[in-house]
């Protein structure tokens, strides 16, 4: 088994752009541009910004969804379905509140966390047997900041979080060829390994 989607999260349009919900959004137009070295097209069946590449000699499909967060998971229950891709080959790359910025994680099934894109995608796949790569944002209490969630979420990192994010981003990036490999064990050793 390995992954044969990988789908960002975040919300379309430019006045969400920068936000820290966008982290999943980050990634995929990050690995498009570098990896895979393809383009993200706008696919009206699947409301969504789609690409079909290689990585390490797998065929892969890329996925944005276009419609809000919340609504996430008719694209990618979409797409799953019309190419017969298994809740376990997708790999959903989103922001995580409980995660430190500069840090990501990899892991399979689970709850939403109260992430309603998470909650929208399980039902569309009609599991939560998927993988996930959680891009780390913080808290705003563990930042020490008296802010809402959707507040924070919804507003742009400071300049030394974004930094961190980036850096958890790159080094992610640097492993979604194992995990296009199907080498999940690997792939979650080196980025739970901060060097």
């Amino acid at each position: 088994m390995s992954i044969r989607l990988i789908v960002g999260l975040g919300n379309p349009g430019p006045e969400y752009e920068q936000t820290r919900h966008n982290a999943g959004f980050w990634l995929v137009d990050n690995l498009a541009n570098s990896v895979a070295r393809c383009r993200l097209q706008r696919e009206s069946r699947f409301n969504a910004l789609v690409a079909k590449t290689s990585i390490a000699g797998q065929e892969v499909w890329l996925l944005e969804p276009q419609s809000f967060m919340n609504r996430s998971g008719q694209s990618v229950g979409g797409l799953a379905r019309f190419y017969k891709i298994m809740p376990d080959e997708v790999l959903v790359v989103h922001d995580e509140l409980d995660i430190a910025p500069g840090l990501a994680k990899i892991k399979k099934g689970g709850s939403s966390g109260g992430h309603n894109g998470l909650k929208d995608v399980s039902a569309a796949l009609g599991t939560q047997d998927y993988w996930r790569l959680r891009i780390g944002i913080g808290h705003p209490r563990a930042l020490n900041l008296q802010q809402a969630v959707v507040d924070f979420v919804l507003h742009r990192p400071r300049k030394d979080e974004q930094m961190l994010i980036d850096e958890a981003i790159a080094r992610s990036i640097d492993v979604i060829p194992l995990l296009c490999e199907g080498k999940f064990e690997a792939a979650t050793m080196q980025l739970h390994t901060i060097k």
